[in-house]
């Protein structure tokens, strides 16, 4: 099976891409009690909650949804990435 040169730039991005936002992910330390996540950190967990998934199950230290968090503003911004992420993909389905 032969490689296309396309097909391995797309892969060698995606890997640069997920090492470089792997350190944006909840349970990385940045967030604390003194200054808890608010609702764009909610927005950004969320977008990068299959990745989170993911490395999660390889470091039990890293969750989907961050501990430390404003309270309802978080989980507002959370599941609005959460919902506009995954209820994108139906724009580019193929219609029948």
């Amino acid at each position: 099976m032969k490689l296309n040169s396309r097909y391995v730039l797309f892969i060698l991005m995606l890997l640069t891409v997920s090492i470089i936002l792997s350190g944006c992910i909840p349970g990385d330390g940045h967030n604390t009690k003194e200054k808890p996540a608010g609702f764009f950190w909610g927005i950004w967990h969320g977008w990068l909650a299959p990745l989170s998934l993911i490395i999660g199950i390889f470091d039990k230290n890293i969750r989907i949804y961050e501990i430390f968090n404003s309270g309802w503003w978080y989980d507002f911004g959370f599941y609005i990435a959460i919902i506009s992420g995954f209820g994108g993909i139906s724009l580019f389905r193929k219609k029948r």
